[in-house]
């Protein structure tokens, strides 16, 4: 006798005007670990930023009872006057069970990748210690990443600079094993990272990580540099990490639709030099502002009142855009969002007390689920 299962989906495939094998293939593909919520599946593959300043041990931990248990960049003036931006999973992220439910919850509302922000050093030692690498290791160790993909964005702004040839070569042997690993994000087939400051790049140390690449059996590098990236030194693509027109302006506060614009004008790409659209989830970067903080100048404008509703549209708008400029952005049409966990600067769609159901990450469902 057939199952019930198999006569629905017969019931179906005549309703629909399709063969049971295709209708089976599809229920199959669904069924796959992240389900509809692929990166495959999904209208584009749209990724975020994570910022692991959630590890480590806080420079004040043997100095103050807040900061006892603190992760590096926790501020008592988060803890004061920011409470709602607390994870519903806690401050700390640096467990593998963390990782594993941030991926789970993500994947789950169609993100499709992380961008770890990574930073430099020429000794391998301080590298490997360093908390800021947490996250992209415990991703790595999670039994649930083949959910997710995941890049790097290279943070490479003092006193993380990777200055000279030597210097990105050895950048390049730090990075093969990203690279080579199943899950990495690909745009024609090449690993893409992300550099941060692309006037930091190096025509000829570009070339010795392209050479490295190949080595390992790969096609090349996608470079994609934030800002104005030269073809010349080598960035195949272009991107922001984010765009803030009042930086240095002093304290500020201005809409989240003048956020919106400023990001949505510069999505603009070619053939040659395609654009991976940057979207942002919000700027206040005032937790990390004044004694209380991170001793940081007040020196920015500021962002209050974004809300998941002007963020979904935003979103959407940079799927459309996509769709509308195929010849302007990747095939894979890739797009990464600042940030998932940006706390201290107000960029996060991460799920936290003052956003518990995750709104903001199902903004991002809406948008790209079909």
């Amino acid at each position: 006798m057939l199952s019930e299962k198999l006569l629905l989906l017969l019931a179906a495939a005549v309703v629909l005007g399709v063969g049971v094998g295709e209708l089976l293939s599809s229920a199959a593909a669904a069924a796959e670990p992240g389900g509809e919520g692929a990166a495959g599946k999904l209208r584009a593959q749209i990724g975020a930023y994570y910022f692991d300043g959630w590890a480590g041990k806080h420079k004040l931990a043997e100095k103050a009872e807040w900061a006892r248990n603190a992760p590096t960049h926790l501020t008592e003036r988060m803890l004061k006057e920011f409470p709602d931006r607390e994870p519903v999973w806690g401050w700390r992220d640096d467990s593998l069970e963390s990782m594993e439910r941030q991926i789970d919850v993500a994947a789950d509302n169609g993100l499709a990748f992380f961008a770890f922000d990574w930073y430099f050093s020429a000794n391998e030692k301080e590298v490997k210690e360093n908390s800021l690498h947490t996250g992209l290791e415990l991703f790595l160790k999670a039994r649930n990443n083949s959910r997710m993909k995941f890049c790097l964005l290279v943070a490479n702004h003092a006193p993380f600079d990777i200055r000279g040839e030597a210097a990105w070569a050895k950048a390049a042997a730090y990075w093969m094993p990203y690279f080579t690993h199943k899950q990495h994000v690909t745009a024609g087939g090449k690993p893409v990272v992300i550099v941060f400051s692309s006037g930091g790049g190096d025509k000829a140390g570009f070339a010795r990580l392209q050479e490295a690449a190949q080595k390992a059996g790969l096609p090349g590098v996608a470079m994609a540099g934030c800002g104005g990236a030269s073809r010349e030194t080598g960035y195949t693509h272009t991107t922001h990490y984010n765009i803030v027109a009042g930086w240095e302006k002093g304290l500020q506060e201005h809409k989240y639709q003048e956020l919106v614009q400023d990001h949505q004008r510069a999505w603009k790409g070619n053939r040659e030099q395609p654009y991976i659209p940057c979207i942002m989830a919000g700027w206040d970067r005032r937790p990390w502002e004044s004694a209380t903080g991170l001793g940081m100048d007040k020196c920015c404008w500021f962002y209050t009142d974004r809300t998941p509703e002007a963020f979904a549209a935003h979103v959407k708008a940079a799927v459309d855009w996509m769709d509308q400029h195929p010849d302007q952005t990747t095939a894979e049409r890739l797009a990464v969002i600042c940030a998932w966990n940006e706390y201290g600067e107000g960029s996060y769609i991460a799920p936290t007390k003052g956003d518990p159901d995750g709104k903001y990450l199902q903004a991002v469902r809406a948008a790209v689920k079909p």
